[in-house]
C-alpha cells in the first residue's frame, strides 16, 4: 500500500518523522532478532519504492517484510500494511509523535516503533517461535 499525504504540513511532518522511525524500527528489529529463532537479513529494493526488505528465515519458513511498511505504521495513525502494494490510501500523521514545538517526541516514537516491531514478530508463524 502506498500512503497518500494531502497537505504540505502533513508532508513536512512525515519528512521529519520517517528517518527517526526508520532508525528506531531497525534497532528494535535487531534487538528482537537477537533473542529469536529467526535470522534476518536486509536487501535493498527498488519497487514499489526504493527501500529495504527484511528477509526472515527459520527452519523451512521464509518471510519478507517491507521495512517502509513498518515505518509507515509508526508514522501514520491509519496505515495498514496488509493492503495491496498497488493500492494508495490517504493517511494521517500520528501527531502524538510530535512535541508542542513540532519536533520529534523520541520517547513516544520509540514506544510506538517497539510496538510495531513486537506486533510484526507476534505475527510470525507460531510453529517456529521459541
Amino acid at each position: 500500500m502506498k500512503p497518500k499525504i494531502n497537505n504540505i504540513t502533513a508532508w513536512k511532518q512525515a519528512e521529519l518523522l520517517m528517518q527517526p522511525a526508520f532508525i528506531r524500527v531497525l534497532d528494535h528489529i535487531r534487538k528482537k532478532l537477537e533473542n529469536s529463532v529467526w535470522q534476518g537479513t536486509y536487501e535493498e529494493v527498488q519497487t514499489p519504492i526504493p527501500g529495504y526488505r527484511l528477509d526472515l528465515e527459520c527452519q523451512e519458513q521464509k518471510i519478507s517484510i517491507n521495512v517502509w511498511d513498518l515505518c509507515y505504521e509508526v508514522c501514520f495513525t491509519n496505515y495498514i500494511s496488509t493492503h495491496s502494494a498497488d493500492e494508495t490510501v490517504e493517511v494521517d500523521i500520528d501527531i502524538n509523535l510530535l512535541n508542542e514545538e513540532g519536533n520529534v517526541n523520541w520517547d513516544i516514537l520509540d514506544e510506538k516503533a517497539l510496538k510495531v516491531v513486537e506486533n510484526m514478530m507476534a505475527d510470525l508463524p507460531d510453529s517456529v517461535i521459541s
